[in-house]
């Protein structure tokens, strides 16, 4: 990629902001929407958590598909075909006459959305070469996640309720075509000077992976344990078939010797940790407020302003940290506060009263906004430049698979807690389980920011990155000088 100039580094960060902002508005829209969805379509708890895991597990399983395709044939150009997929599910989504149909038309979007994310910091992280600068950067891309959050309960609950609940998918539309005629016009074109070869038995496992795990986790409250055991086996024999398979190719679509990086384990599993306390934590709030409290959807929206709001002000602060300090302070913040919000509700029933329900909120936006950052940075900061796509792919995929495994986890617990009873009479007391689910999550954010983040973890990752670029393994690899 030719060295910009920083005006047009600035636009190539706002464009890839762009695509991060109708991707991440659309969960957080999307959740806001859930009951008038239930009604309208008749949907029970777990063809809730389908709306929303069928869209992240598909982006789970494509992400890192995504990036070395990008890496190998042009960023530019598949984040291009991502944005006018994404946009094209968005209005199928807006038609979708039954909740099948709709579920099917989420996987379309996110089959465009796994072009998004991952290929968008790549662009970022090869735009940005100086630390600092792409430390800020990446804090800039996080508080996206802050603003969609902070508008997305307040957008899709004026749109609910004044339109309907497909009026959510519309929004994606000009964005989407805006996004498309200013990568064009000044996006530049960057590929890795050799990328990954297709690796299409890694993918085949990491889909066979993800979909039976989750399908066993949402479906085993309704159908008994016997009836998703083979998917539970098929998720284990993959798995193994992954730790087997995948070392022994010289360019492997999940590359193991990433994870011999301290800090990029670390990061990859706080970003799980966080994210399944994300989406746990809004399909909680979501049903209990509407369901519980009753409000409509555009109140439910307000009350989710105090979490928000602290994400989206501590985004940019986390960047900076993370580029001054490193990730070790942010982390520890992070983990204080999203086990302090988790506690509220675990141990002291936080939704039943406004003030610990405001509290609660406010905490886990605070903890939220410092995670994002820090994860982003250590899982392409360590890695060579060539491998930017992959690196930030495994990242964004820890994300969706987290999101999606909170949902299901989260949703399984509720589902079982409340049978058929109604939400109302039994749902703090169901949800309790959830809530020390997420207390744990937290609590797994703030021990592995200390861990990961010390002297020994920077120097395996040091070390993994020279052995990454030292010339034994890029001969191996086909990797010419």
């Amino acid at each position: 990629m030719p060295e910009l100039s920083p005006r047009r580094r600035l636009l190539v960060l706002a464009i890839c902001c762009m695509s991060l902002l109708i991707v991440s508005l659309d969960n957080t829209v999307l959740n806001v929407a859930l009951p008038s969805m239930q009604r309208e379509l008749h949907a029970s708890t777990s063809g809730l958590q389908w709306t929303i895991d069928a869209y992240t597990l598909v982006l789970a399983s494509l992400l890192m598909l995504a990036g070395s395709t990008a890496d190998r044939i042009g960023r530019k150009r598949v984040f291009m075909a991502g944005l006018i997929v994404f946009s094209i599910g968005s209005l199928l989504c807006s038609l979708a006459p039954n909740l099948e149909s709709l579920i099917a038309f989420r996987m379309v979007q996110a089959v465009g959305g796994s072009m998004l994310n991952p290929v968008a910091m790549s662009i970022i992280t090869n735009t940005f070469t100086d630390p600092r600068e792409r430390a800020r950067a990446i804090g800039a891309w996080g508080a996206v996640v802050g603003i969609s959050m902070a508008a997305g309960p307040l957008v899709g609950g004026l749109l609910v309720e004044s339109v309907g609940w497909r009026s959510i998918f519309w929004i994606n539309l000009p964005v989407g075509l805006a996004a498309v005629l200013l990568t064009l016009r000044y996006v530049p074109e960057s590929r890795a000077p050799r990328a990954r070869r297709p690796d299409p038995v890694g993918q085949i496992l990491v889909i066979a992976l993800f979909g039976s795990l989750t399908y066993a986790i949402i479906e085993a409250p309704a159908s008994g344990a016997g009836a998703v055991a083979p998917f539970a086996v098929v998720a284990l024999l993959a798995l193994l078939g992954l730790l087997a398979y995948e070392p022994r190719r010289a360019e492997p679509l999940i590359d193991l010797r990433f994870f011999r990086s301290a800090p990029f384990s670390g990061a990859t599993v706080i970003a799980i940790s966080a994210f399944a306390a994300l989406g746990g934590f809004l399909f909680l709030s979501t049903l209990y407020l509407q369901n519980v409290r009753g409000l409509d959807a555009l109140h439910a929206g307000l009350w989710m302003l105090p979490m928000a709001v602290p994400t989206f002000l501590c985004a940019p602060l986390s960047g900076r940290l993370v580029g001054s300090r490193g990730p070790r302070l942010p982390l520890l913040i992070a983990g204080l506060a999203m086990t302090a919000s988790g506690l509220l509700f675990a141990a002291f029933a936080a939704e039943t009263s406004d003030v610990t329900l405001f509290a609660g909120y406010v905490l886990f936006g605070l903890g939220f906004g410092f995670v994002n950052a820090p994860i982003t940075n250590t899982a392409v900061s360590g890695m060579p430049r060539s491998q930017a796509g992959v690196a930030a792919a495994v990242a964004s995929t820890s994300r969706q698979l987290g999101a999606t495994l909170g949902v299901a986890v989260i949703g399984a617990v509720l589902a079982s807690g409340i049978g058929s009873t109604p939400y109302k009479d039994v749902f703090v007391s169901a949800a309790r389980p959830g809530w020390w689910i997420l207390t744990a999550c937290g609590l797994a954010v703030l021990v592995l920011g200390v861990l990961t983040s010390g002297h020994w973890a920077r120097s395996t990752a040091e070390r993994t990155a020279q052995r990454l670029e030292s010339p034994e393994v890029r001969e191996a690899a086909g990797v010419t000088a």
